[in-house]
């Protein structure tokens, strides 16, 4: 079983841990079977956020009583103390605790820092002096920022998308928080579905011993995938290699990873899908996809005012309306039979 510690922070978990943002989708009954099931088969650390509806709501109801059995890493999007304060007694409420493991800042624009006028690090500060906040952590998808937190030492843990399309920039920066004795916790280990094979993404992460990648899980034959690692992780075999080769071939470039950070659109369209609706529909391909219902979702992108706020939200510096005219076309053209 591989084990894995997050910086100095003291908590060591299977390299396998639950990201809770996905069952905010399903019923409360399914989600706390779906988390009881989890921590019955040795997963013990749980990330969800303030910023994902019910999400901790369902964790409170799932571990219930047994509370002391696990990790619970949550986040606040707040933007200064009064929101921190607010958002942290509500995660409390909701996750039917008194203490949070590791508190989050949910990838604020900036680090923030004692002293710069936010007041959100010294709330940080005192929730975990009043035992109310365990360890201090930050996720971001801006490298810039990231590199920053590494280097303020202010941070235990960061969060980062990692997986294998990684950049050598990405893969510096969990060297750089190995190096600086920081957690390094990977969101997007299958880049909000674009990588198909989760053992392969398994065996990439498996290189990095101090990563913890946290798995958005929604449904039962996922989470049994992933409980199957525990105790036959894939090993990067050639023929593994091969997958990550092509992979990283077709994918590498400007693609939108799904972050949703460009929303909400002005002209109503839901970029975060639309924007990258070609390469899931020849990746993953579904008739979802093709529904009247995804057609229209498409159709909006004809809509667009072309006011640039969505290409100035776009962390990974994306031109993203020109990403939404060439996913229209190709969409198209897929249902006129001329494409896939």
């Amino acid at each position: 079983m591989a084990k894995v510690t997050l910086g100095g922070t003291g908590i060591t978990v299977e390299k396998n841990s639950f990201g809770a943002l996905p069952i905010q989708r399903v019923s409360m009954e399914e989600a706390v079977k779906l988390l009881r099931r989890a921590y019955e088969h040795g997963i013990t650390f749980y990330d969800t956020a303030r910023f994902y509806t019910d999400s901790e709501e369902k964790l409170g109801e799932a571990f219930d009583g047994i509370r002391d059995k696990i990790y619970i890493a949550t986040k606040t999007g707040a933007a200064d103390g009064e929101g921190f304060w607010k958002d942290l007694h509500t995660s409390l409420g909701n996750l039917r605790t008194d203490y949070i493991d590791l508190y989050q800042f949910h990838n604020p624009a900036f680090c923030p820092k004692p002293g710069d006028g936010s007041g959100l690090y010294e709330a940080m500060l005192e929730a975990k002096e009043k035992g109310m906040v365990r360890h201090i952590g930050i996720t971001n998808h801006r490298l810039n920022v990231a590199e920053e937190a590494v280097e303020s030492g202010l941070y235990e843990t960061l969060q980062f998308p990692f997986c294998y399309l990684a950049t050598q920039k990405d893969i510096a920066l969990v060297e750089k928080c190995k190096k600086a004795g920081m957690g390094f916790i990977a969101m997007k280990a299958l880049s909000g579905g674009l990588i198909t094979n989760s053992a392969a993404a398994y065996a990439f992460l498996a290189q990095y011993d101090n990563v913890l990648p946290i798995w958005g899980i929604q449904r039962e034959q996922e989470l049994d995938e992933f409980l199957s690692y525990i105790d036959n992780p894939p090993e990067m075999t050639e023929e593994i290699a091969g997958i990550i080769a092509r992979d990283r071939e077709e994918l590498l470039g400007d693609f939108c990873r799904g972050c949703g950070y460009c929303m909400p659109c002005p002209a109503g369209i839901e970029i975060n899908t639309c924007a990258r609706m070609s390469l899931l529909i020849r990746r993953s391909p579904s008739a979802a996809q093709l529904t009247p219902q995804a057609q229209a979702k498409m159709k909006k992108i004809e809509e667009c005012l072309h006011c640039g706020k969505c290409r100035s939200k776009c962390p990974y510096g994306l031109d993203t309306p020109a990403l939404l005219e060439k996913n229209y076309k190709d969409y198209r053209e897929i249902l006129d039979g001329k494409a896939l």
